[in-house]
């Protein structure tokens, strides 16, 4: 491990080992120990006591952040000719078929989420090996393959994120910006928990929420306490 810089050894110094902070008291904190000189995301990171590799106990969702991500989020929708209208009125950064397909076989990839059609997703299967492992498959289970394509696209526009528990039982989620306030990164942290908690799997024993731990880009993390969450 390399040596740590001046700010973040005044960062660390600021976080009392062994605390387990409440949700605002981390919020106001991880601003203060944040000193990027860019707007940095803020990020929240669950373990939870589930095994994922049982299908019983695999925990994913969407959430719509109350305040939104922060990010300007680039939109593409795969729709037919019918429903263009639609989705450039709601938003949607590139609004295609065919052209965007093909662009994708060449390896295109510049957007953050992809908006399409149940009768698009034969089209899509093709394209698994450069989608999925950049996250970008559209998936029914998260609202990204919808007829409302309206909805949709406003919805992720407007601070709607997906999450899934990793193979190590954790669900990382950027909640947000340092430029925050800290009641706003403390309400989409909240809204976060919420969701995961409502998703606890009926098969998942003992303690469900394990630890929490909110950071943000190059900061050092702190630990919440579960329970006053």
């Amino acid at each position: 491990m390399g040596k740590l810089t001046k700010k973040q050894k005044e960062a660390r110094a600021k976080i009392e080992k062994d605390k387990l902070y409440s949700l605002n008291e981390a919020s106001e904190l991880i601003k203060d120990i944040t000193n990027t000189k860019f707007d940095a995301s803020v990020d929240l990171a669950v373990r939870l006591g589930v095994d994922p590799r049982k299908a019983n106990q695999m925990v994913r969702g969407v959430v719509t952040l109350p305040h939104g991500t922060g990010k300007d989020v680039k939109v593409l929708a795969l729709v037919t000719p019918d429903k263009e209208a639609e989705a450039k009125e709601a938003g949607a950064d590139f609004v295609g078929l065919d052209e965007y397909l093909d662009k994708i076989k060449g390896g295109w990839t510049d957007v953050d989420v992809i908006i399409t059609m149940p009768s698009v997703m034969g089209k899509l299967g093709p394209l698994g090996r450069v989608l999925g492992p950049r996250g970008l498959m559209p998936n029914p289970k998260t609202g990204t393959v919808t007829m409302d394509i309206a909805k949709a696209v406003s919805e992720v526009k407007a601070g709607k994120i997906d999450f899934k528990v990793d193979k190590t039982g954790i669900v990382h989620a950027s909640i947000g910006k340092a430029s925050f306030s800290a009641d706003k990164i403390a309400g989409n942290a909240k809204e976060l928990i919420d969701t995961l908690v409502k998703l606890k799997p009926a098969a998942a024993k003992g303690i469900y929420m394990k630890s929490i731990y909110m950071s943000s880009t190059m900061s050092p993390s702190v630990q919440l306490d579960p329970k006053a969450v």
